[in-house]
C-alpha cells in the first residue's frame, strides 16, 4: 500500500484554510519547470489525480454481477 502524502493546511485567524503546503517532490513532479503555466498546473494536477485513480482501480477487486447488485442496495 502506498503511504499517504504529508500535506499541510495554513490557516487564518479564524480557521479558514488559505493554503496548502505539499511535499516539493509532488511539487517538482507537477511542475518540473519553473516557468510553468496555470494551464500547465492544471494540466498536471489532472493528470497525477487520474493516474493514482488508474492504479488504484488495478489495485480494487472486481465485483461479480450478485455483487455489485447487492452494493448497488445499500
Amino acid at each position: 500500500m502506498e503511504k499517504m502524502l504529508n500535506i499541510e493546511y495554513l490557516t487564518s485567524k479564524d480557521g479558514e484554510a488559505i493554503a496548502v503546503v505539499i511535499p516539493i517532490a509532488l511539487w517538482r513532479q507537477l511542475l518540473p519547470n519553473e516557468e510553468s503555466s496555470l494551464e500547465e498546473l492544471g494540466e498536471a494536477v489532472e493528470d497525477y489525480c487520474l493516474n493514482k485513480a488508474m492504479n488504484e482501480a488495478v489495485n480494487t477487486p472486481l465485483l461479480d454481477r450478485a455483487m455489485a447488485l447487492a452494493y448497488l442496495e445499500e
